[in-house]
């Protein structure tokens, strides 16, 4: 039985309540801290749940109501020049789900608030301070808090990270900065049909919606990172400008961003990746989601693995003695799925970001993405198909078994 029964939770994202639900689940208080002043409504691109995504926020309750804001994608297709191909689907697997941020955010937290959780929103954490009665956390308004051990579910810049290891690697940069909008123009495609484009210049995707508009998303290979700030205070027409550079040749890129209305672009800034880290944890702080395993938006599985590690983070907790236990467990059970799926896309990107020497090649490199990509069933049923057995104990010889 876990001496554990109290959780400060910092960050309020996907993996920041989805762990204070199974926390709860888990017979642990639980209270999530976030630094904005309120949810993010409205802020932020479009996201990808997968399967194994949906699978896991059903145990926290949470399924439905991200179903409920999110449109299916049944059929995906890939493209190369005037080569199209339609990409098998796993069978007997729901299809992803394609979510904007700040929705995917206001349904979690009003899944969280409806099952207990307390959110304090305002509250940037500082440090914090480890002793043998819990661990407090400080916040720069002057509160703080204590509880048993603190999660550190603050993102791919996270604070805690730095604070568990100051000499943790930060997000690598992929090279790739992303743009969207909901673009009022028509395309040959039925509504949620995907596709992934690899234009003359630069990829981009897009798919029809069902008011028949189309949303386009552009990975714009950028030669240094932006933060969110700097990339939102360019002004729209030229980012436009940018766009119908790279896309303009392309088709149905170019008559997208021809038509995109400026008011409607959407800004999300520069991509990054998490290298592997480390220190998941130090006495009782642990990372969880993207502060400690952020792969590129490549995979489709960000969101998806921040919330089968709170889960499984919240399992470990639950049945192992203590918190160092508990989170040694954790991560041999998370690290090599994780650092799998993330190295796999950050293959992806350099063929999204091609220097030179891949733009040679990229016929060759396509030939045999397609070839990897019509044998769904190995190259994606390990990922997609993962399921969590939240009834399961969690116990040495079950970790042991699963490294």
């Amino acid at each position: 039985m876990s001496k554990v029964r109290t959780a400060l939770v910092i960050g309020g994202g996907v993996a920041g309540p989805v762990a204070a639900l199974a926390l709860r689940k888990a017979g642990i208080d639980a209270t999530v801290y976030e630094a904005y002043p309120r949810t993010a409504d409205g802020i932020g691109g479009s996201l990808a749940i997968a399967p194994n995504g949906l699978a896991a926020l059903e145990i926290v309750g949470a399924r439905k109501a991200v179903e409920d804001i999110g449109m299916p994608i049944p059929e995906t297709v890939m493209s190369f020049g005037d080569k199209e191909v339609e990409l098998p689907q796993l069978s007997g697997l729901p299809p992803m789900r394609l979510v904007q941020r700040g929705d995917l955010h206001r349904a979690l937290y009003d899944v969280a608030v409806a099952g207990g959780v307390r959110v304090e929103h305002g509250r940037r954490l500082v440090s914090y301070d480890d002793g043998p009665g819990g661990v407090t956390a400080r916040f720069a308004d002057g509160a703080e808090a204590t509880a048993d051990v603190l999660v550190g579910a603050d993102g791919v810049h996270s604070t805690v990270r730095r604070l568990i290891d100051p000499n943790a690697p930060g997000a690598g940069y992929t090279g790739l900065l992303g743009l969207g909008a909901i673009v009022d123009r028509p395309v040959p495609s039925e509504t949620g049909t995907m596709h992934f484009t690899f234009g003359k210049r630069a990829y981009y995707l897009y798919w029809r919606r069902p008011d028949g508009t189309t949303e386009f998303g552009a990975n714009l290979p950028q030669e240094r990172p932006m933060s969110l700030t700097e990339a939102r205070a360019v002004p729209a027409e030229e980012w436009l400008r940018r766009l119908r550079d790279a896309y303009g040749d392309d088709d149905p890129g170019g008559d997208l961003v021809r038509h995109i209305d400026a008011a409607k672009l959407v800004v999300t800034g520069s991509t990054h990746i998490m290298p592997s880290v480390p220190h998941w944890h130090r006495g009782r702080a642990v990372l969880v989601g993207d502060a400690v395993h952020a792969p590129s938006n490549s995979s489709g599985q960000g969101a998806s693995l921040a919330v089968e590690s709170a889960i499984e983070l919240a399992r470990c907790l639950r049945d192992l003695p203590d918190a160092p236990s508990a989170f040694a467990a954790y991560e041999r059970l998370r690290r090599t799925r994780v650092e799998r799926i993330a190295a796999n896309a950050a293959r992806i990107n350099h063929v999204k970001a091609p220097g030179p020497v891949v733009r040679a090649m990229m016929p060759l490199m396509m030939r045999l993405m397609l070839m990897t990509a019509m044998r769904p069933e190995r190259t994606f049923g390990p990922v997609q198909r993962h399921r969590i057995d939240w009834s399961a104990p969690v116990t040495a010889d079950t970790v042991l078994t699963s490294a």
